[in-house]
């Protein structure tokens, strides 16, 4: 939350951003710790009343700390990388039912030792939500929580390239989209964005709004279209010319040139424009990847920023890029940022290639001009044969839609393509797969030179089965720091929706009307201490714990947070005597009537373990 703000790598890229951050910065909460002091006395019921030494505020769940599972050590062990594993039948299906000792994953050929394992199945997240409520000395206090079936449990971010799209794309897929929409259960939330940031539109469960947002796309290019170029240079061919030096692709551009511009039919041909055309060329392929680049860059950092966005809500996530697909050259450790984020936020990818079923008309449109392809030519003094025009378009068609799949199998998600159901294609990309595994292993001796490492995720049986994950990683350059490292877990654990039973917590909420439209919701947390492992020093039981308290809308959005640090020093006879029943540690928030969930969130330094829990309440 608060890292995303300070993040200097969010502000860069095109001034097109400038409104789409605009919204996001209005949506984020402000800085966690600004919320509640550093450490503040605890405020407990008259039952529990822990003295004059005790330093502490709080609330955990009931389990002892030493049963953490697998999944909590995961939140606090940066150096593990992930992979989310889909492993499907022949028949396309997911298969639900593999266990950890099935897998085995490759970091540059070498065998790594699968230390996390966990199962993904679709709508567990879902129940994760519980009811929280207790007495209050109010009458109306007492409220039955929120119908579960009602809370938001899923959401999907449609986010539509209209940097990229063009009008026959936009007219293929939008009314699917919006058909789509209206099929949403009353739990999901849905939000629509666009890479020119001109189309935003947050989670809603209003589906008028929904519609309205879509019917408003449109072809937002950076660079407007324009007539046929002279050369005919798209990013693709650009690439192989000022990064790859490929000569073939060269001599097709300049006899392209040769041609578009008459020089090659004209009598007097001027020398010196036939001794600068390859200057020529080379220095408009050198615009086109710039221009291109620029274009791409900006919707890999808006993809990047609605990760971010979608990583924030509570409950399970699914992210629809719409897209024709496009070229990356040179940005692919944005891209792998981009899934190292999702998969670590648990959201899944998917893809749609709004192309369709795309059919390459050899020799492109007859009202232009032909290329090489169409009239054989034979140019004195030419070194090279030119690469066939037709087959470099194909080969760049088939290269735009690398970055769709990518995406999609390295986070988990659908690639749907080469078809015009669209309504199927959204059917397929809205829906996360029934089961996948997530995969993580500790890098051993791991350099932090930010090189690209290839993974390779493969099952000991079962080869018939087709696997889907992510390519590889790119190493850090340098080393995070470790309270920074701790206080973004945490805050990314605030907006998950995972329950987590790694230290004693229980959760429960009370409020109190003042009059029609105010109200004062508290957040208790009740800590059972003595279940707690301390660190012996200087003759008290030591241990730190931070506590957030987080206030979501009935949607999802955020609204408020209070942190707080608790420094226990406990004497032993304080700990085993008058500690009994634990501590209690209270967040009130000011709210109007209506529905609420809340998140608690503990996490202590000995153990290094995180708890979390999950409450609903509604306020008539």
């Amino acid at each position: 939350m608060s890292n995303l703000l300070r993040d200097p790598q969010y502000f860069r890229g095109s001034t097109l951003r400038c409104a789409f951050l605009l919204l996001l910065s209005s949506l984020l909460p402000r800085t966690l710790d600004s919320q509640a002091p550093a450490q503040q006395q605890p405020q407990p019921p008259s039952a529990a009343s822990p003295g004059q030494d005790s330093h502490s505020e709080m609330a955990i769940k009931d389990q002892p700390a030493n049963q953490t599972d697998e999944a909590t050590r995961l939140l606090v062990n940066v150096r593990l990388v992930l992979a989310r594993v889909v492993v499907r039948d022949v028949h396309g299906n997911a298969v639900g039912n593999l266990q950890k000792e099935d897998f085995e994953i490759f970091d540059n050929g070498k065998p790594q030792v699968i230390s996390h394992f966990d199962v993904e199945r679709s709508g567990a997240l879902a129940a994760g939500v519980s009811a929280a409520s207790t007495a209050s000395a109010s009458p109306e206090a007492a409220k039955p929580a929120a119908n579960p079936a009602t809370v938001p449990s899923r959401y999907v971010a449609f986010l539509f390239d209209d940097v990229h799209l063009n009008f026959e794309n936009i007219n293929l897929v939008r009314a699917a989209a919006e058909r789509r929409v209206d099929t949403l259960a009353p739990a999901d939330r849905a939000a629509v964005f666009s890479t020119s940031g001109q189309t935003m539109l947050d989670f809603t469960d209003d589906r008028s709004m929904l519609h309205e947002a879509i019917e408003k796309l449109r072809p937002r290019p950076i660079v407007p279209d324009s007539a046929r170029d002279c050369p005919d240079i798209n990013l693709y061919m650009a690439d192989l010319i000022v990064n790859k030096n490929d000569p073939e692709t060269k001599q097709t551009a300049y006899d392209d040139y040769l041609l578009c511009s008459g020089l090659l039919n004209s009598p007097n041909p001027p020398t010196a424009a036939l001794a600068n055309a390859m200057s020529f060329v080379q220095a408009d392929a050198m615009r086109v990847l710039a221009t291109g680049q620029h274009e791409n860059r900006v919707a890999i950092g808006v993809l990047k920023d609605v990760v971010r966005r979608i990583s924030m809500m509570p409950g399970q996530r699914n992210l629809v890029l719409v897209s024709p697909g496009f070229l990356t050259p040179e940005l692919e450790f944005d891209n792998e940022q981009v899934i190292d984020t999702a998969l670590r936020a648990q959201v899944v990818i998917s893809t749609l290639d709004a192309r369709g079923l795309y059919v390459l008309v050899p020799y492109g449109d007859a009202s232009q001009q032909g290329h090489a392809d169409i009239t054989p030519i034979n140019i004195p003094g030419q070194n090279y044969t030119p690469a066939s025009r037709s087959a470099l378009d194909m080969q760049a068609a088939s290269a735009q839609s690398d970055i769709l799949q990518v995406l999609a199998n390295s986070t988990g998600g659908n690639f749907f393509h080469n078809s015009n159901d669209m309504d199927e294609g959204f059917r397929r990309v809205a829906d996360v797969p029934e089961t996948a595994y997530v995969l993580g292993f500790a890098p051993q001796n791991l350099k932090l030179d930010g090189k690209f490492h290839s993974l390779k995720v493969s099952l000991k049986i079962h080869e018939k089965y087709d696997v889907q994950a992510r390519r590889g990683y790119y190493a850090p350059n340098h080393k995070e720091d470790p309270a920074e490292e701790a206080q973004r877990e945490l805050e990314d654990e605030v907006h998950s929706s995972e329950e987590l039973h790694g230290l004693p917590v229980e959760l429960h909420t009370q409020f109190f009307k003042a009059s029609d439209d105010t109200a004062k919701l508290t957040v208790l947390a009740r800590v059972d201490v003595r279940r707690l492992h301390y660190k012996k020093a200087d003759g008290r039981n030591q241990n730190n714990m931070t506590l957030i308290a987080a206030l979501f809308d009935r949607n999802g959005n955020f609204l408020q947070a209070s942190q707080k640090l608790i420094e226990m020093r406990w004497k032993d006879e304080t700990l085993q005597g008058r500690l009994a029943s634990g501590i209690t540690l209270r967040s009130s928030f000011d709210v109007k009537p209506g529905r609420y969930m809340v998140r608690l969130v503990a996490r202590d330094t000995e153990q290094q373990v995180m708890s979390a829990e999950n409450g609903a309440v509604e306020i008539p």
